[in-house]
């Protein structure tokens, strides 16, 4: 099938990327010619694991494009992504202003034929029949700009259906979790338009490209618009929900003498709470969590009603970023003047992804109480990145982190961290002091190294 995407951050470019390489023709449309010049390359602008094999891989078979080209983009396409940011406004709303150019652009380039607009960006509720709205603007803007010789107004026969199709992929997990989701949710009114989209999965919902292709078949959720964009707000807000409640039972852990991570264990062997997201450590961040939890609360106050769980899940999540900070301040005392290192800046592992990382809150208050802060993290260390580190020694490997330091902090739990000369770094440090704000690392293999061990609700 032709496919158009528009808008080439994780999403999008994921997106494409994995649509071209099981056959569909595919050009992705973004208005930053660079970063445009640098995937007609074969560059991926965004760090995500086996991304750039699959792209290279699709430029070669020539199924994949690049272009600042919207009219190409939707004069190609059957079916229109719209993959947009919609980044959080001070007031937690969605800022939308982007899905909103793109659907007037959309409208004003549909020059006949039938087309699948499909919201794939994490848009508020009600914003399928809202972009519909724009669309028909943008046919409507071009429609008076077309007037034939002879001083009649031009006729526009362009058909389209708008798509409700949220996105469910992990930073560092999205191409295996394109090819391996646990659903696919559809949402609209229109059977043609679910048809097509469930032909362009097709190959994904028989599980063609999985990891294990004996599951059954990946189970198709078909809604309406408005339920389908609750889908993607309420999985996110439980998620955050979850990880905030088992960091409430650590800290109480932390005060009777329990320890987390047999806890989560014993109640995530029921099979009605399961075992994911029950990692206890210093919270959630990233990109989306933060985003989507603000956003439908921020959509419940639009129409009278309090979130009290989900402000609540916020609030609890604000306040244990700084656990780290208190068991720092009881291992040390005294904070000023020390050295503090951290292992690890991104939100998660692999991925280079800074957006409301815990470590930044840590750097923040760390550079509030005097403390002198290095860190080392595997892909910020390599890129060269600075936004948001001015107060922060970027060393290149971990050993060069511990010399000096009286305490190190596991940031993010990255696979490498596991096995890193922890005896050796012990003997590099003034104080070895291990944070471990993950649970991460083993406690007897750290205290075996020289370290004295202080991890989270243990």
């Amino acid at each position: 099938m032709r496919v158009c995407v528009i808008g080439t951050g994780y999403v999008g470019l994921v997106t494409g990327v994995c649509l071209a390489h099981i056959g569909h023709q595919v050009i992705c449309v973004d208005n930053n010619e660079e970063k445009v010049k640098l995937m007609q390359s074969g560059q991926s602008p965004i760090f995500e694991p086996g991304l750039s094999e699959l792209m290279q891989g699709a430029i070669q078979a020539q199924n994949i494009e690049f272009t600042t080209d919207l009219s190409a983009g939707v004069s190609h396409g059957e079916i229109l992504f719209i993959a947009v940011g919609t980044p959080p406004l001070p007031t937690g709303e969605s800022d939308t202003r982007y899905v909103e150019a793109v659907a007037r652009g959309i409208g004003e380039h549909l020059n006949g034929g039938y087309k699948v607009i499909v919201n794939k960006s994490t848009v508020p509720i009600g914003s399928g029949d809202w972009v519909r709205m724009i669309v028909l603007d943008g046919m409507a803007e071009r429609q008076k700009s077309l007037v034939p010789a002879s001083g009649g107004v031009a006729e526009l026969e362009a058909g389209f259906d708008v798509i409700s199709n949220p996105e469910f992929l992990r930073e560092g997990c999205a191409v295996l979790d394109t090819f391996n989701p646990d659903r696919i949710v559809l949402g609209g009114n229109s059977p043609k338009a679910i048809a097509m989209m469930k032909e362009l999965y097709a190959p994904i919902i028989s599980r063609e490209y999985a990891d294990d292709k004996s599951l059954p078949t990946v189970p198709v959720v078909v809604t309406d618009l408005s339920s389908a964009e609750m889908v993607k707000y309420a999985s996110n807000a439980f998620l955050a929900t979850k990880i905030s409640f088992i960091n409430e039972v650590a800290n109480i852990c932390d005060r009777v003498g329990a320890d987390v991570t047999q806890v989560a264990r014993g109640i995530g062997l029921d099979s009605r709470i399961g075992s994911k997201f029950l990692q206890a450590g210093i919270g959630w961040g990233g990109s989306c969590f933060p985003k989507d939890v603000s956003a439908l609360i921020h959509t419940a106050d639009d129409y009278g009603y309090e979130t009290q769980l989900l402000k609540a899940a916020v609030s609890v999540n604000q306040r244990q970023r700084l656990i780290a900070i208190e068991k720092l301040q009881q291992a040390l005392k005294i904070l000023k003047g020390k050295t503090v290192g951290l292992l690890g800046l991104t939100f998660k592992p692999d991925t280079d992804d800074l957006r409301d990382a815990p470590a930044l809150d840590l750097i923040e208050q760390l550079h509030r109480l005097g403390t002198k802060i290095k860190a080392y993290d595997p892909l910020v260390s390599q890129t060269g990145m600075r936004h948001g580190l001015s107060n922060v020694i970027v060393e290149t490997d971990a050993e060069r982190l511990a010399d000096g330091c009286d305490a190190l902090v596991l940031v993010t739990d990255w696979k490498q961290f596991r096995n890193l000369d922890y005896a050796k770094m012990a003997k590099l440090m003034t104080n070895p002091v291990m944070i471990d704000g993950r649970n991460y690392l083993d406690q007897q293999a750290m205290e075996q190294a020289g370290f004295r061990y202080v991890g989270i609700g243990r």
